[in-house]
C-alpha cells in the first residue's frame, strides 16, 4: 500500500532567489468586432421533429418507440396509403430532432447544416435519408425545411456473440447544406438611428476604451451606458452599414480582470496577466510510506506429520523528498513569475493547483480563483 501526503504552509517572511518581480503583461490589441456584439446581428435556433428512413435494421424497435410507429403511420396517410390495421414491424425507420442556427440576414432560398438527433432506441442513423422535416423557431412560425442524408462520422460493428465495438456516436449526424431557408428575420438594419454593442466580457475600464476609440474617429458617436452596453450612433447623413463596417476594425485594448481558472479533474491552471501575489512563503513537500507484504511459506520436516504454514512478513519504508526548499516572494511579484518559479522546482501541476488554493486561502493571491 502507497500514499503520499501533501503540506503546504504560507508564512510571511522575505527572500526570492527563484523569483523576479514581474511587471503587468501587456495586453494585446483587438478589433471590436471580435470582443462586442451587435445588436440585432445575431443567429436564431431552429428546431424540427422528423423520420430517418432507410436504415439498415438499425432504427426503433416499433413496439419500444410508439412515437416511431404513429409517425410512419401519419405520414403515409398523408401520401394517400391507409396502413391503421396493417402490422408494421420494421427497424428501418427512425423518429429524430433535427436542429439548426438560422444566420443573421439569411435570405430565403440560401442553405444551412442541420444536426440530427435520434430519440428512440435506434442503434445508428448512418446511411439514413432524412425526410422532408420543416424547422420552427421560438414563435413557432417554419423559417426552413431540411432534407438530405445522414452523415454521422462514427463506426459501429458487432458480432454474433454479442460483442460490439463502437466510435463516437451513431445515433447522431449532420447534413450538409441540409436544409433551404424558406422565411427570413424581418430586420431591417438600415432603419436603425442608432446600434448597441455588448460586450462578450462585460468591464467598466474596456467598455469605456471603447467608447474613447470611436469618439476618436467619429466624434461623438459612442456613449457607454454600462461594464456591458455601449450605444452608438451614425454622423448626420451617414449610412449605418458604412458606419459599422468602419468602427468593427478600430482597435482597443480590452481589460481583463486579475482571476485563475483551475480545472482539478485534468490538472489545468490557466492565468491572467494582471494576478498579483503580496508577500509569502511556501513550504511544499512529499512524505511517501510504503509497506510491502511478503508472505513466507514454512514446510515441515519430512515424516514429521507437519503440514505447511503460511507466515506474513512485512516491510515499511518511509521516503521524504529533499531538496524541497522554503520559497519566498517579495509583495507584488506577478503569478507568472512564481509559477515559473515552482516548475524550476519540479512541481507537478496538482502540487501547483494545491498551492494557488492555499495562497488565495492565506489572503496572499490578489485574484478571484475558479474552479472547474
Amino acid at each position: 500500500m502507497s500514499f503520499t501526503r501533501f503540506r503546504l504552509s504560507v508564512m510571511l517572511t522575505a527572500l526570492a532567489f527563484i523569483l523576479v518581480e514581474g511587471g503587468g503583461v501587456a495586453q494585446a490589441r483587438s478589433r471590436i468586432k471580435d470582443i462586442v456584439s451587435f445588436e440585432g446581428v445575431r443567429s436564431n435556433e431552429l428546431v424540427g421533429y422528423g423520420l430517418v428512413v432507410g436504415l439498415n435494421g438499425t432504427g426503433d424497435s416499433l413496439r419500444n418507440v410508439p412515437m416511431t410507429k404513429q409517425s410512419l403511420m401519419s405520414m403515409m396517410e398523408r401520401m394517400g396509403v391507409n396502413t391503421r390495421d396493417a402490422t408494421i414491424d420494421t427497424k428501418n425507420i427512425a423518429a429524430v430532432m433535427v436542429t439548426a442556427k438560422l444566420p443573421p440576414f439569411a435570405a430565403t432560398g440560401a442553405k444551412i447544416d442541420v444536426t440530427v438527433s435520434s430519440m428512440g432506441d435506434a442503434k445508428s442513423l448512418l446511411g439514413g435519408t432524412l425526410v422532408v422535416t420543416s424547422l420552427m423557431g421560438a414563435d413557432n412560425e417554419i423559417y426552413a425545411v431540411a432534407q438530405g442524408t445522414v452523415e454521422t462520422g462514427a463506426v459501429s460493428a458487432s458480432g454474433g456473440s454479442g460483442s460490439s465495438v463502437t466510435r463516437g456516436v451513431p445515433t447522431a449526424g449532420r447534413i450538409a447544406s441540409g436544409a433551404e431557408i424558406e422565411r427570413e428575420i424581418d430586420f431591417k438594419m438600415g432603419s436603425m438611428s442608432k446600434m448597441r454593442l455588448s460586450l462578450h466580457n462585460p468591464d467598466f475600464t474596456t467598455a469605456r476604451r471603447i467608447a474613447d476609440e470611436i469618439n476618436r474617429n467619429y466624434p461623438g458617436a459612442a456613449t457607454a451606458d454600462n461594464p456591458t452596453i455601449v450605444t452608438v450612433s451614425p454622423p448626420d447623413g451617414a449610412n449605418i452599414m458604412n458606419f459599422v463596417t468602419g468602427l468593427e476594425q478600430l482597435e482597443v485594448e480590452p481589460d481583463n480582470p486579475a482571476k485563475v481558472v483551475i480545472n482539478e479533474v485534468d490538472g489545468v491552471v490557466v492565468v491572467t496577466g494582471d494576478v498579483r501575489v503580496s508577500k509569502v512563503a511556501i513550504d511544499q513537500g512529499n512524505l511517501s510510506i510504503t509497506v510491502n507484504e511478503k508472505p513466507q511459506v514454512s514446510q515441515p520436516a519430512p515424516f514429521s506429520q507437519g503440514t505447511t504454514q503460511v507466515t506474513p512478513s512485512s516491510s515499511i519504508k518511509i521516503d521524504e523528498e529533499k531538496g524541497k526548499r522554503l520559497i519566498v516572494l517579495q509583495s507584488g511579484v506577478s503569478l507568472e513569475s512564481l509559477v515559473k518559479g515552482l516548475n524550476a522546482l519540479g512541481v507537478t501541476p496538482r502540487d501547483m493547483i494545491s498551492i494557488l488554493q492555499s495562497i488565495k486561502a492565506a489572503g496572499a493571491l490578489q485574484a478571484d480563483i475558479e474552479v472547474l
